[in-house]
């Protein structure tokens, strides 16, 4: 069995061997960066699911800025991604792009879209991510998808890595419940990103918190692998996204 070290074998080995959990819902699995934000006012965040439940894998890079725009990428059409979710049924921009994810080293990785983005992640372990990690990685999936077990976790979370508030359960912004369940995690410990030729200068909290219907963005870099569930989709309850740009 592969040892689960550094974030590099974590990644590769959730993409070798997706698996997830039970259930007939939206399900997926992979890793990514929670959220990253940056002192011009930007944020950025990363995913990358080895399977869902409602089409192939795909890639997503989700950016913020500084005016509270949101826009969407993907390398799938947006309502097999996560603007399915969190793009609020056409509030946000979605556009379908290759995406490039690169690991250079066993705790540092570069995401790029051609033409628009190059973004450096370093990773690191602590005290308190290694005891996350362990528990994350035992935690049944029953306890995962339970509200109640999240509001409890949460509590002390959010206050342990110094994010901010944290929900990892609750209705995205199109209207699907969602549960996630963070079985490995890291901090990012650096990170320099350029968008559109612009440089987003050094990670910094944004000023005021911000969140997509429940998911509240943490307040610093944290790097996940994960499985998540969202209900199974209503058109007459749930909000569809915008066509991909």
């Amino acid at each position: 069995m592969t040892t689960i070290d550094n974030p590099r074998t974590a990644a590769q080995t959730t993409l070798d061997r997706p698996a997830l959990w039970p259930g007939t819902d939206e399900r997926l699995a992979g890793y990514g960066v929670m959220g990253m934000p940056f002192e011009t006012g930007d944020y950025l965040a990363l995913r990358h699911f080895a399977a869902t439940s409602i089409g192939s894998g795909y890639r997503a890079v989700w950016h913020r800025n500084p005016a509270g725009e949101w826009t969407f990428y993907s390398d799938v059409a947006p309502e097999l991604s996560c603007a399915r979710y969190f793009s609020d049924g056409g509030t946000a921009t979605t556009v379908r792009t290759p995406i490039d994810i690169e690991w250079v080293g066993p705790y540092s990785l570069e995401a790029r879209i051609p033409g628009i983005l190059e973004w450096r992640i370093d990773l690191e372990a602590t005290g308190r991510t290694r005891l996350l990690s362990a528990v994350g990685r035992h935690t049944p999936a029953a306890v995962w998808r339970s509200d109640r077990c999240h509001r409890i976790m949460a509590k002390g979370v959010g206050p342990m890595l110094q994010v901010g508030r944290i929900r990892m359960s609750g209705t995205a912004p199109n209207g699907q419940h969602f549960a996630a369940g963070p079985m490995l995690m890291w901090l990012v410990s650096a990170s320099r990103a350029r968008l559109r030729g612009a440089d987003l200068g050094a990670p910094a909290p944004l000023p005021q918190q911000q969140r997509l219907g429940d998911f509240w963005l943490p307040q610093r870099g944290v790097f996940v692998v994960a499985k998540a569930a969202f209900d199974s989709f209503d058109p007459a309850r749930h909000l569809a996204p915008a066509a991909a740009a």
